[in-house]
């Protein structure tokens, strides 16, 4: 393979006469959110664009999922990937283009994401003059489920449409846009999410002493588990362990019979998660027995994601041509992020290399101010926050230029 560094350029040249419709593909996804599996709305207006600038488009593969390729002659096979679905989260951004499904909302930056993959393949299918080789537009459902990339794996995504030699992709971050950050090794952390049901017994509010109190019981737990990385995990290790729903009740003058709790576990080695996991399940099952509880809790894993390693030396050459083009002083190693992604799953499957980086979104104004005040916690909101919407641009600009010009520095070059 040839490094098309010299051909970025030129390929990027079409960019300027995209980038209002990509504006309005970001708003108009991001104003029309749907659920992991549920993207169809979504999934059928990719399906539309890709076959416009000239993809062979499938829909349907895992689920949702949508694989738009575009076939330039023999060469290296490229994926790049992006996700597409919602959170069940209500947004209150006050953006003019903010969601319009109630309690939906791209809290995550998917439809950023979608729209720079179609702003690439728009761009690299209009040089082809430029490489050889195939690329895999893969849009990929239900990462937020933990289930999407498997899915799509499941229903025969290489054996239809070819193994891939790299996978890239990007996710947007609260962090100055217009920056690239790219880390190589253990880059985004391993995810369990667990859902466990705490059963008491239940009684009138009244009368306690009848009862077997499934709120206290979920309560003392809930507490217990924030030791686990405090006193179990060696301060040279990282760990996360978050209880992000307690359910139970109906009203305040009845205890019920049971309680549920959700729980998300970030890890980076597979001893830690492990030693977590273990100490989840020995807290709960304790916390219950000593509550009286005559039944034994439910313990049930709903997504489990791998840790995702990134390749170094696809890390150095990706990065390498998009600092090229972007500026190497935009580019930077945030380490590892204790957020988690199953695009790895695509480039364990077929043990190829993988250079995922994060996109910057915040305004970096704003950003700056925020920084120097020290409230960056406070003024700029986070992923999964119900005021997160990257700035269009030049978050816009920046992921479409960097999906464009790392996969050129994968395809062969002419």
């Amino acid at each position: 393979m040839s490094h098309p560094t010299p051909s970025a350029p030129t390929a990027l040249l079409g960019l300027d006469a995209i980038r209002a419709e990509l504006a309005g593909i970001y708003r108009d996804l991001h104003a029309h959110p749907e659920l992991s599996f549920a993207e169809h709305r979504t999934a059928a207006e990719v399906a539309r664009r890709a076959g416009e600038y000239g993809c062979e488009v499938t829909t349907g593969v895992g689920r949702t999922g949508v694989v738009a390729v575009l076939r330039n002659g023999p060469g290296p096979t490229v994926l790049v990937r992006a996700d597409f679905d919602a959170l069940p989260v209500t947004e209150r951004t006050g953006l003019g283009h903010a969601s319009t499904v109630e309690g939906v909302m791209h809290a995550c930056g998917h439809d950023m994401h979608t729209a720079c993959l179609l702003g690439a393949l728009k761009l690299l299918a209009d040089s082809r003059a430029l490489w050889g080789g195939t690329v895999l537009g893969v849009f990929q459902p239900a990462e937020e489920a933990g289930q999407g990339a498997r899915a799509m794996l499941d229903d025969g995504l290489y054996e239809r449409f070819g193994t891939p030699d790299v996978v890239l992709g990007q996710h947007v971050g609260p962090f100055p846009a217009g920056t690239i950050g790219a880390h190589a090794g253990p880059a985004f952390a391993a995810a369990d999410a667990l859902r466990v049901v705490m059963h008491g017994k239940g009684a009138h509010g009244s009368r306690p002493e009848t009862s077997v109190d499934p709120v206290v019981m979920a309560a003392s737990t809930v507490l217990r588990l924030q030791t686990i990385v405090s006193r179990e995990i060696a301060g040279s290790e990282t760990a996360v362990v978050t209880v992000g729903a307690l359910n139970a009740g109906t009203k305040d003058n009845i205890i019920p019979d049971e309680a549920e709790l959700k729980l998300s576990i970030r890890t980076y080695t597979e001893d830690v998660r492990r030693t977590v996991l273990a100490a989840v399940e020995r807290i709960v099952r304790g916390e219950a027995a000593v509550a009286g509880a005559a039944r034994e809790p439910d313990i049930e894993t709903t997504a489990s994601f791998p840790l995702l390693v990134n390749d170094e030396d696809a890390v150095a050459r990706t990065m390498a041509a998009v600092g090229a083009v972007i500026g190497a002083d935009k580019v930077f190693d945030p380490g590892p992020v204790t957020g988690s992604e199953d695009v790895g799953l695509f480039g364990a499957e077929a043990q190829v290399p993988l250079c995922y980086w994060l996109l910057g979104g915040a305004d970096p104004e704003a950003f700056g101010a925020a920084l120097a005040a020290g409230t960056l916690e406070r003024d700029i909101p986070s992923n999964h926050s119900p005021y997160f919407a990257p700035v269009v641009e030049p978050t816009l600009t920046t992921g479409v230029t960097a999906l464009t010009t790392a996969a050129l520095a994968w395809l062969d070059a002419r």
